[in-house]
């Protein structure tokens, strides 16, 4: 990823309210809210443009995080459309300071967007199909690049949605720290985040009898991630389908012994040496 130089501008001096993003040499520029700023979002100059924006807050059914990934001709008049919709608390739209974004451009974009937030798998998409648009070669360059901008500024303005659950290149991977038990294997690294647990690793299938009392939020993890089928029972283990980030070594490691464990000591290299012994 390219080094950027951004422009943050609080309108009303608060961090938590509404905020406008720029980036050194990039025609495009963000702009982002939570809800309760909704009619000043509408009232701004941006908003009569077009651009593709994202509905940000919780799916009431399952609690996960949730995303509505939309594009506009004129941004104001689809945001005002979106009042009926309650799960979402938060916005964040892009477009272009020169109007150079088209119909086709923005739909191109809302396509990529749901398709990356799809693969990513941290929200849950509230429209998960978009026609998306064909565009010429060149012109879906410049778009690549206006996408790249975007997954630049959504972390700073406050979201994960398009960023990568465990982001370690494959170089790492292929020296994970591992974590065994009973038959079980962990394969897995520290992120920026927490702890990633690579996909194919294993856990125990049935959990220690202290558990329930003395550690349920394992006892709830573990049930949350066989519910969402991220988990898997197979042969007697339970097996991680795709790349899993937990908050800390630890309790990706309490995952796969099926109760309490310090990950510190838990997860070691090839060579035998421990989390604690290699970070000291």
């Amino acid at each position: 990823m390219n080094s950027a130089t951004i422009k943050l501008f609080l309108p009303f001096g608060d961090p938590n309210r509404l905020r406008t993003a720029e980036i050194s040499n990039w025609s495009g520029k963000a702009v982002a809210a939570p809800r309760t700023d909704l009619e000043d979002v509408l009232k701004r100059e941006e908003a009569e443009k077009a651009g593709v924006y994202l509905l940000l807050g919780t799916d009431p059914e399952t609690g996960k995080p949730a995303v509505y990934v939309g594009e506009a001709e004129v941004v104001r008049d689809r945001l005002k459309q979106h009042k009926e919709k309650e799960f979402w608390v938060s916005v964040v739209f892009y477009v272009s300071k020169d109007e150079n974004l088209t119909k086709a451009h923005v739909r191109y974009l809302e396509g990529r967007l749901i398709d990356e937030a799809g693969k990513v798998g941290r929200y849950a998409l509230q429209n998960s199909q978009s026609g998306g648009s064909k565009l010429p070669e060149s012109d879906r360059e410049d778009m690549e690049v206006f996408l790249s901008r975007i997954r630049q500024l959504l972390p700073v303005l406050g979201s994960d949605v398009l960023l990568a659950i465990g982001r370690v290149d494959q170089q790492q991977k292929a020296s994970p720290l591992i974590c065994k038990i009973k038959g079980a294997t962990g394969r897995g690294l520290r992120t920026a985040n927490g702890f990633v647990v690579f996909k194919g690793s294993t856990a125990v299938e049935q959990e220690r009898p202290s558990a329930e009392k003395q550690y349920p939020f394992v006892v709830t993890l573990r049930k949350k991630l066989l519910a969402e089928g991220t988990l898997v029972a197979r042969d007697g283990l339970l097996v991680f389908i795709k790349d899993v980030e937990f908050t800390s070594p630890s309790t990706a490691a309490a995952v796969i012994h099926g109760g309490s464990a310090n990950g510190l000591i838990c997860w070691k290299d090839a060579t035998g040496r421990t989390l604690k012994e290699i970070e000291a």
